[in-house]
Protein backbone atom coordinates (compact mmCIF):
# COMPACT_ATOMS: atom_id res chain seq x y z
CA UNK A 1 0.00 0.00 0.00
CA UNK A 2 1.54 3.22 -0.83
CA UNK A 3 0.23 6.05 1.62
CA UNK A 4 -0.38 9.70 0.64
CA UNK A 5 1.27 12.68 1.35
CA UNK A 6 -0.37 13.43 4.78
CA UNK A 7 0.43 10.09 5.81
CA UNK A 8 3.95 9.41 4.87
CA UNK A 9 6.38 9.68 7.26
CA UNK A 10 9.07 9.78 4.26
CA UNK A 11 9.39 12.02 1.03
CA UNK A 12 8.17 10.01 -2.18
CA UNK A 13 10.34 10.06 -5.09
CA UNK A 14 8.20 8.69 -8.15
CA UNK A 15 10.74 6.90 -11.09
CA UNK A 16 8.79 6.85 -14.57
CA UNK A 17 10.76 4.64 -16.79
CA UNK A 18 12.68 1.38 -15.85
CA UNK A 19 15.46 1.93 -18.26
CA UNK A 20 18.84 2.48 -17.57
CA UNK A 21 19.35 5.81 -15.77
CA UNK A 22 15.54 4.68 -13.50
CA UNK A 23 16.66 1.66 -12.52
CA UNK A 24 20.43 3.11 -11.53
CA UNK A 25 18.75 5.96 -9.56
CA UNK A 26 16.75 3.85 -7.60
CA UNK A 27 18.64 1.59 -6.65
CA UNK A 28 21.72 5.16 -5.22
CA UNK A 29 18.79 5.51 -2.86
CA UNK A 30 18.53 1.75 -1.35
CA UNK A 31 18.74 2.70 2.47
CA UNK A 32 18.08 6.28 2.24
CA UNK A 33 14.92 7.80 3.99
CA UNK A 34 12.90 7.75 1.26
CA UNK A 35 10.05 6.19 -0.61
CA UNK A 36 10.80 5.19 -3.75
CA UNK A 37 8.07 4.62 -6.65
CA UNK A 38 9.09 2.74 -9.93
CA UNK A 39 6.41 2.54 -12.73
CA UNK A 40 6.62 1.25 -16.10
CA UNK A 41 4.80 -0.03 -18.34
CA UNK A 42 6.19 -3.27 -18.36
CA UNK A 43 7.55 -5.21 -15.19
CA UNK A 44 10.97 -5.81 -16.61
CA UNK A 45 13.88 -3.71 -17.49
CA UNK A 46 15.46 -4.14 -21.13
CA UNK A 47 19.32 -4.30 -21.51
CA UNK A 48 18.77 -2.65 -24.68
CA UNK A 49 22.05 -3.17 -26.79
CA UNK A 50 21.32 -6.78 -27.21
CA UNK A 51 18.03 -6.17 -28.82
CA UNK A 52 19.55 -6.73 -32.30
CA UNK A 53 20.97 -10.45 -31.05
CA UNK A 54 17.04 -11.23 -29.96
CA UNK A 55 15.78 -9.93 -33.70
CA UNK A 56 18.32 -12.29 -34.81
CA UNK A 57 17.74 -15.56 -32.92
CA UNK A 58 21.29 -15.83 -30.80
CA UNK A 59 19.46 -15.13 -27.89
CA UNK A 60 15.94 -15.77 -26.44
CA UNK A 61 14.01 -12.34 -25.40
CA UNK A 62 14.32 -13.54 -21.54
CA UNK A 63 17.89 -13.60 -21.87
CA UNK A 64 17.86 -9.76 -21.53
CA UNK A 65 15.10 -8.78 -19.73
CA UNK A 66 15.30 -9.10 -15.77
CA UNK A 67 11.82 -8.63 -13.38
CA UNK A 68 12.16 -5.36 -11.81
CA UNK A 69 10.18 -6.16 -8.55
CA UNK A 70 13.20 -9.16 -8.66
CA UNK A 71 15.94 -6.77 -8.70
CA UNK A 72 14.53 -4.68 -5.72
CA UNK A 73 13.62 -7.22 -4.30
CA UNK A 74 15.92 -6.35 -0.96
CA UNK A 75 15.30 -2.47 -1.19
CA UNK A 76 13.04 -1.89 1.63
CA UNK A 77 11.96 1.70 0.61
CA UNK A 78 10.99 0.41 -3.12
CA UNK A 79 7.95 0.23 -4.91
CA UNK A 80 6.84 -0.82 -8.32
CA UNK A 81 3.54 -0.19 -10.22
CA UNK A 82 3.06 -1.69 -13.92
CA UNK A 83 0.63 1.28 -15.42
CA UNK A 84 0.70 3.78 -18.54
CA UNK A 85 1.31 7.28 -16.86
CA UNK A 86 -0.98 9.50 -18.83
CA UNK A 87 -0.45 12.94 -17.22
CA UNK A 88 1.89 14.69 -15.36
CA UNK A 89 0.34 17.61 -12.67
CA UNK A 90 3.90 19.59 -11.85
CA UNK A 91 1.42 22.20 -10.32
CA UNK A 92 -0.19 19.94 -7.83
CA UNK A 93 2.46 17.37 -7.78
CA UNK A 94 0.33 14.69 -9.00
CA UNK A 95 1.31 11.58 -10.87
CA UNK A 96 -2.38 10.59 -13.11
CA UNK A 97 -1.67 6.81 -14.16
CA UNK A 98 -3.91 3.68 -15.78
CA UNK A 99 -3.39 2.26 -12.47
CA UNK A 100 -4.77 5.52 -10.04
CA UNK A 101 -2.97 8.96 -9.04
CA UNK A 102 -0.04 8.88 -6.87
CA UNK A 103 1.69 11.86 -5.26
CA UNK A 104 5.03 12.91 -5.41
CA UNK A 105 8.08 15.70 -3.63
CA UNK A 106 10.23 14.46 -6.27
CA UNK A 107 9.55 13.35 -9.82
CA UNK A 108 12.23 11.75 -12.49
CA UNK A 109 11.38 11.66 -15.73
CA UNK A 110 13.32 8.82 -17.35
CA UNK A 111 10.91 7.47 -20.13
CA UNK A 112 13.47 6.76 -22.75
CA UNK A 113 13.00 6.97 -26.76
CA UNK A 114 10.63 5.33 -29.18
CA UNK A 115 11.66 5.38 -33.09
CA UNK A 116 11.51 8.60 -35.35
CA UNK A 117 10.48 7.84 -38.68
CA UNK A 118 10.64 11.94 -39.65
CA UNK A 119 7.20 12.48 -40.25
CA UNK A 120 7.10 10.04 -43.47
CA UNK A 121 3.88 8.16 -42.34
CA UNK A 122 4.34 5.42 -44.98
CA UNK A 123 7.30 4.34 -43.89
CA UNK A 124 6.08 4.13 -40.27
CA UNK A 125 3.15 2.11 -41.39
CA UNK A 126 5.73 -0.87 -43.17
CA UNK A 127 8.52 -0.15 -41.73
CA UNK A 128 9.86 -2.41 -38.62
CA UNK A 129 11.46 -0.92 -35.95
CA UNK A 130 13.71 -2.27 -32.78
CA UNK A 131 13.56 -0.23 -29.58
CA UNK A 132 11.75 -2.73 -27.81
CA UNK A 133 11.18 -7.14 -26.68
CA UNK A 134 8.41 -6.98 -28.81
CA UNK A 135 9.62 -5.35 -31.92
CA UNK A 136 13.16 -7.65 -32.00
CA UNK A 137 10.61 -10.60 -31.87
CA UNK A 138 8.52 -8.96 -34.83
CA UNK A 139 11.69 -8.86 -36.52
CA UNK A 140 12.73 -12.32 -36.03
CA UNK A 141 9.25 -13.70 -37.00
CA UNK A 142 9.04 -11.76 -40.15
CA UNK A 143 12.83 -12.51 -41.12
CA UNK A 144 12.00 -15.94 -40.90
CA UNK A 145 8.61 -15.80 -42.54
CA UNK A 146 10.12 -14.34 -45.59
CA UNK A 147 12.72 -17.20 -46.04
CA UNK A 148 9.42 -19.38 -45.76
CA UNK A 149 7.44 -17.02 -48.43
CA UNK A 150 10.53 -17.44 -50.55
CA UNK A 151 11.00 -20.96 -50.44
CA UNK A 152 7.33 -21.26 -51.76
CA UNK A 153 8.07 -19.40 -54.67
CA UNK A 154 9.98 -21.10 -57.93
CA UNK A 155 10.85 -17.88 -59.81
CA UNK A 156 14.17 -16.63 -58.26
CA UNK A 157 12.43 -12.67 -59.63
CA UNK A 158 9.42 -13.69 -57.42
CA UNK A 159 11.79 -14.73 -54.87
CA UNK A 160 14.06 -11.39 -54.61
CA UNK A 161 12.02 -9.06 -52.19
CA UNK A 162 11.80 -11.81 -50.20
CA UNK A 163 15.39 -12.01 -49.72
CA UNK A 164 16.55 -8.49 -49.88
CA UNK A 165 16.74 -7.55 -46.30
CA UNK A 166 17.14 -3.53 -45.64
CA UNK A 167 18.66 -1.92 -42.49
CA UNK A 168 18.16 1.73 -42.24
CA UNK A 169 20.75 3.98 -40.02
CA UNK A 170 24.70 3.60 -39.89
CA UNK A 171 24.97 4.11 -36.20
CA UNK A 172 25.74 0.82 -33.98
CA UNK A 173 22.44 -0.23 -34.34
CA UNK A 174 22.38 -0.58 -37.52
CA UNK A 175 25.60 -1.57 -38.16
CA UNK A 176 25.53 -4.48 -35.46
CA UNK A 177 22.05 -5.73 -36.86
CA UNK A 178 23.04 -5.67 -40.51
CA UNK A 179 26.28 -7.71 -39.44
CA UNK A 180 24.02 -10.05 -37.53
CA UNK A 181 21.82 -10.45 -40.90
CA UNK A 182 24.71 -11.14 -42.95
CA UNK A 183 26.00 -14.23 -41.14
CA UNK A 184 22.93 -15.68 -41.38
CA UNK A 185 22.90 -15.48 -45.46
CA UNK A 186 26.73 -16.72 -44.47
CA UNK A 187 25.80 -20.00 -41.58
CA UNK A 188 22.66 -21.02 -41.81
CA UNK A 189 20.45 -20.32 -44.90
CA UNK A 190 21.60 -23.05 -46.90
CA UNK A 191 21.19 -25.67 -44.02
CA UNK A 192 17.94 -24.50 -42.81
CA UNK A 193 16.83 -23.88 -46.75
CA UNK A 194 18.41 -25.91 -49.15
CA UNK A 195 16.33 -25.24 -51.87
CA UNK A 196 17.27 -21.59 -51.80
CA UNK A 197 21.07 -19.97 -52.85
CA UNK A 198 22.15 -17.73 -50.65
CA UNK A 199 23.64 -15.85 -53.82
CA UNK A 200 19.90 -14.91 -54.07
CA UNK A 201 19.61 -12.91 -50.34
CA UNK A 202 21.30 -9.69 -50.12
CA UNK A 203 21.57 -7.36 -46.87
CA UNK A 204 21.47 -3.54 -47.38
CA UNK A 205 22.57 -0.43 -45.02
CA UNK A 206 21.52 2.81 -46.15
CA UNK A 207 23.44 5.86 -44.06
CA UNK A 208 22.67 9.35 -44.92
CA UNK A 209 26.25 10.25 -43.26
CA UNK A 210 29.25 9.67 -45.37
CA UNK A 211 30.55 6.77 -43.05
CA UNK A 212 29.02 4.26 -40.66
CA UNK A 213 29.57 4.50 -37.34
CA UNK A 214 29.53 8.29 -37.68
CA UNK A 215 29.96 9.28 -33.65
CA UNK A 216 32.97 6.60 -33.45
CA UNK A 217 36.42 7.77 -34.66
CA UNK A 218 37.67 7.54 -38.25
CA UNK A 219 39.13 4.37 -37.28
CA UNK A 220 36.24 2.53 -36.26
CA UNK A 221 34.03 3.84 -39.02
CA UNK A 222 36.78 2.60 -42.11
CA UNK A 223 36.95 -0.93 -39.52
CA UNK A 224 33.44 -1.14 -39.62
CA UNK A 225 32.55 -0.69 -43.30
CA UNK A 226 35.71 -3.11 -43.81
CA UNK A 227 34.26 -5.79 -41.86
CA UNK A 228 30.61 -5.38 -43.29
CA UNK A 229 31.53 -5.64 -46.66
CA UNK A 230 33.59 -8.69 -45.97
CA UNK A 231 29.99 -10.24 -44.32
CA UNK A 232 28.94 -9.17 -47.67
CA UNK A 233 26.48 -6.64 -46.67
CA UNK A 234 26.02 -3.58 -49.47
CA UNK A 235 26.59 -0.34 -48.02
CA UNK A 236 24.99 2.98 -49.41
CA UNK A 237 26.19 6.47 -48.07
CA UNK A 238 25.23 9.60 -48.49
CA UNK A 239 21.71 8.51 -49.19
CA UNK A 240 18.32 8.53 -47.50
CA UNK A 241 14.97 7.14 -47.46
CA UNK A 242 12.23 8.75 -49.81
CA UNK A 243 9.41 6.40 -49.61
CA UNK A 244 8.48 2.62 -48.66
CA UNK A 245 5.01 0.67 -49.80
CA UNK A 246 5.78 -2.73 -48.33
CA UNK A 247 7.02 -3.99 -51.72
CA UNK A 248 9.92 -1.58 -52.67
CA UNK A 249 11.98 1.06 -50.76
CA UNK A 250 13.26 4.53 -52.79
CA UNK A 251 16.22 5.99 -52.10
CA UNK A 252 17.56 9.45 -52.35
CA UNK A 253 20.05 8.89 -55.51
CA UNK A 254 17.02 7.39 -57.32
CA UNK A 255 17.75 4.03 -56.82
CA UNK A 256 14.54 1.82 -55.83
CA UNK A 257 15.32 -1.76 -53.84
CA UNK A 258 12.38 -4.70 -54.14
CA UNK A 259 12.27 -6.11 -49.79
CA UNK A 260 9.81 -6.86 -48.12
CA UNK A 261 12.00 -6.54 -45.31
CA UNK A 262 13.06 -2.69 -44.05
CA UNK A 263 14.15 -2.28 -40.50
CA UNK A 264 14.28 0.97 -39.24
CA UNK A 265 17.62 2.39 -37.23
CA UNK A 266 18.48 5.83 -38.53
CA UNK A 267 16.69 7.80 -35.43
CA UNK A 268 15.23 8.02 -31.93
CA UNK A 269 12.89 10.36 -30.35
CA UNK A 270 12.32 11.22 -26.78
CA UNK A 271 9.01 9.89 -25.29
CA UNK A 272 7.09 11.39 -22.10
CA UNK A 273 3.97 11.65 -20.69
CA UNK A 274 1.41 14.69 -21.32
CA UNK A 275 1.83 17.54 -19.11
CA UNK A 276 5.02 19.52 -20.18
CA UNK A 277 5.14 22.74 -21.39
CA UNK A 278 6.01 22.95 -25.47
CA UNK A 279 8.54 25.29 -25.07
CA UNK A 280 11.29 22.83 -22.97
CA UNK A 281 10.83 20.48 -25.48
CA UNK A 282 14.12 20.22 -27.93
CA UNK A 283 14.93 18.65 -31.01
CA UNK A 284 14.48 15.00 -30.99
CA UNK A 285 11.11 15.50 -28.84
CA UNK A 286 13.62 15.89 -25.74
CA UNK A 287 12.77 17.39 -22.56
CA UNK A 288 15.34 20.41 -22.06
CA UNK A 289 16.90 20.43 -18.19
CA UNK A 290 19.63 22.55 -16.71
CA UNK A 291 22.88 21.30 -15.66
CA UNK A 292 21.82 19.76 -12.59
CA UNK A 293 18.95 17.32 -14.77
CA UNK A 294 16.34 19.65 -13.76
CA UNK A 295 13.49 20.10 -16.12
CA UNK A 296 13.03 23.76 -17.19
CA UNK A 297 10.51 25.27 -15.21
CA UNK A 298 9.20 22.45 -13.62
CA UNK A 299 9.85 22.87 -9.50
CA UNK A 300 11.80 19.30 -7.91
CA UNK A 301 11.22 17.50 -11.75
CA UNK A 302 14.24 15.96 -13.24
CA UNK A 303 14.70 14.20 -16.40
CA UNK A 304 17.62 11.71 -17.62
CA UNK A 305 18.53 9.38 -20.09
CA UNK A 306 17.31 9.62 -23.72
CA UNK A 307 14.34 11.61 -22.81
CA UNK A 308 16.78 14.36 -21.57
CA UNK A 309 18.53 17.45 -23.80
CA UNK A 310 21.08 18.68 -21.32
CA UNK A 311 22.55 21.22 -23.75
CA UNK A 312 25.76 22.60 -22.22
CA UNK A 313 29.03 24.15 -24.69
CA UNK A 314 30.79 20.68 -25.27
CA UNK A 315 27.36 18.79 -25.95
CA UNK A 316 24.95 21.55 -27.74
CA UNK A 317 22.73 18.57 -28.87
CA UNK A 318 22.49 17.34 -25.97
CA UNK A 319 24.45 14.25 -24.32
CA UNK A 320 24.83 11.07 -26.76
CA UNK A 321 21.81 8.93 -25.76
CA UNK A 322 23.95 5.77 -24.65
CA UNK A 323 23.27 3.81 -21.61
CA UNK A 324 26.26 5.25 -19.76
CA UNK A 325 25.06 8.75 -19.82
CA UNK A 326 21.81 7.61 -18.71
CA UNK A 327 23.08 5.59 -15.46
CA UNK A 328 25.79 8.31 -14.51
CA UNK A 329 22.43 10.50 -14.96
CA UNK A 330 20.63 8.51 -12.39
CA UNK A 331 23.22 8.35 -9.81
CA UNK A 332 23.84 11.85 -9.82
CA UNK A 333 19.78 12.71 -9.39
CA UNK A 334 20.41 10.37 -6.47
CA UNK A 335 22.61 12.77 -4.61
CA UNK A 336 20.94 15.47 -5.45
CA UNK A 337 17.98 14.86 -4.28
CA UNK A 338 19.75 13.76 -1.04
CA UNK A 339 21.71 16.92 -0.79
CA UNK A 340 18.49 19.18 -1.49
CA UNK A 341 16.56 17.64 1.47
CA UNK A 342 19.78 18.09 3.75
CA UNK A 343 19.88 21.87 2.22
CA UNK A 344 23.32 21.39 0.53
CA UNK A 345 24.76 22.59 -2.81
CA UNK A 346 25.46 20.60 -5.81
CA UNK A 347 27.50 20.89 -8.36
CA UNK A 348 26.49 20.73 -12.54
CA UNK A 349 26.10 17.23 -13.64
CA UNK A 350 29.75 16.20 -15.59
CA UNK A 351 29.36 13.64 -18.19
CA UNK A 352 32.22 10.74 -18.04
CA UNK A 353 32.71 9.40 -21.81
CA UNK A 354 33.94 5.92 -21.37
CA UNK A 355 34.44 5.19 -24.80
CA UNK A 356 32.21 3.52 -27.53
CA UNK A 357 32.40 0.03 -29.23
CA UNK A 358 29.89 -1.76 -31.51
CA UNK A 359 30.37 -5.33 -32.95
CA UNK A 360 29.95 -6.42 -36.74
CA UNK A 361 29.67 -10.36 -36.54
CA UNK A 362 31.55 -13.30 -35.09
CA UNK A 363 35.13 -12.09 -34.50
CA UNK A 364 35.25 -8.52 -35.32
CA UNK A 365 34.26 -5.55 -33.56
CA UNK A 366 35.78 -2.09 -32.94
CA UNK A 367 36.24 -0.29 -29.55
CA UNK A 368 37.57 3.59 -29.12
CA UNK A 369 38.52 4.39 -25.74
CA UNK A 370 40.30 7.61 -24.35
CA UNK A 371 42.74 7.87 -26.62
CA UNK A 372 43.04 3.79 -27.61
CA UNK A 373 41.41 2.39 -30.75
CA UNK A 374 40.87 -1.54 -30.50
CA UNK A 375 39.66 -3.90 -33.73
CA UNK A 376 39.20 -7.61 -34.77
CA UNK A 377 39.10 -10.39 -32.33
CA UNK A 378 40.65 -8.48 -29.44
CA UNK A 379 37.89 -5.63 -29.80
CA UNK A 380 35.12 -8.34 -29.91
CA UNK A 381 36.39 -10.66 -26.71
CA UNK A 382 36.29 -6.78 -24.76
CA UNK A 383 32.51 -5.98 -26.29
CA UNK A 384 31.76 -9.55 -25.14
CA UNK A 385 32.88 -8.96 -21.65
CA UNK A 386 31.39 -5.27 -21.04
CA UNK A 387 28.30 -6.27 -22.11
CA UNK A 388 28.25 -9.82 -20.49
CA UNK A 389 29.21 -8.09 -17.27
CA UNK A 390 26.27 -5.04 -17.70
CA UNK A 391 23.24 -7.48 -17.81
CA UNK A 392 21.43 -7.90 -14.74
CA UNK A 393 20.96 -10.98 -13.25
CA UNK A 394 23.15 -14.09 -12.82
CA UNK A 395 21.24 -16.59 -14.84
CA UNK A 396 20.98 -14.20 -18.23
CA UNK A 397 24.67 -13.97 -17.62
CA UNK A 398 24.91 -17.74 -17.77
CA UNK A 399 22.35 -18.15 -20.52
CA UNK A 400 23.78 -15.25 -22.55
CA UNK A 401 27.64 -16.76 -22.10
CA UNK A 402 26.50 -20.30 -23.17
CA UNK A 403 24.61 -19.16 -26.42
CA UNK A 404 27.51 -17.16 -27.54
CA UNK A 405 29.32 -20.05 -26.81
CA UNK A 406 27.67 -22.34 -28.90
CA UNK A 407 27.44 -19.64 -31.69
CA UNK A 408 30.96 -19.25 -31.40
CA UNK A 409 31.83 -22.75 -31.74
CA UNK A 410 29.58 -23.66 -34.44
CA UNK A 411 28.69 -20.63 -36.22
CA UNK A 412 24.83 -21.28 -35.20
CA UNK A 413 22.13 -19.35 -34.25
CA UNK A 414 20.07 -21.25 -32.99
CA UNK A 415 16.53 -19.60 -31.74
CA UNK A 416 14.98 -19.76 -35.16
CA UNK A 417 11.39 -19.90 -33.80
CA UNK A 418 8.43 -18.47 -34.84
CA UNK A 419 6.52 -18.16 -31.87
CA UNK A 420 3.93 -15.25 -32.34
CA UNK A 421 3.87 -14.82 -36.37
CA UNK A 422 4.09 -11.01 -37.34
CA UNK A 423 1.03 -9.71 -39.35
CA UNK A 424 2.19 -6.88 -41.23
CA UNK A 425 0.13 -4.04 -41.47
CA UNK A 426 -2.24 -3.98 -44.75
CA UNK A 427 -1.64 -1.70 -48.06
CA UNK A 428 -3.25 2.03 -47.49
CA UNK A 429 -5.03 1.86 -50.15
CA UNK A 430 -7.01 -1.29 -49.01
CA UNK A 431 -7.36 -0.30 -45.87
CA UNK A 432 -9.11 2.81 -47.37
CA UNK A 433 -11.38 0.30 -49.76
CA UNK A 434 -12.68 -1.14 -46.86
CA UNK A 435 -13.69 1.36 -44.84
CA UNK A 436 -15.29 2.86 -47.74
Amino acid sequence: MLLNRSERSYKRIIVIGGGFGGVELARKLKDRDVEVLLIDRNNYHTFQPLLYQVATGTLASDSIAFPLRKMFKSQQNFRFRMAEVERIDHENKFVHTSVGTYDYDYLIIATGATTNFFGNKEVERYALPMKNIVEAQNIRSYVLQNFEEAVLRKNMSDRERYLNFVVVGGGPTGVELSGAIAEIQLHMMKKDYPELSSNEMNVYLIEGMGKVLGALSEKSSRDAERYLKELGVNIVLNTTVTNYDGNTITLSNGESIPTKTVIWGAGVMGQFPEGLDKEIIQRGNRIQTDGQCRVIGMQDVYAIGDVAAMITEKYPRGLPGVAPAAQQQGKYVAQHIMNNMNAQESEDFEYFDKGSMATVGRNRAVVDLKSFHMNGFLAWMTWMFVHLVSIFGFRNRVVTFVNWSIKFLTKNSGIRLIINKYQRPQPMDKVITEVD
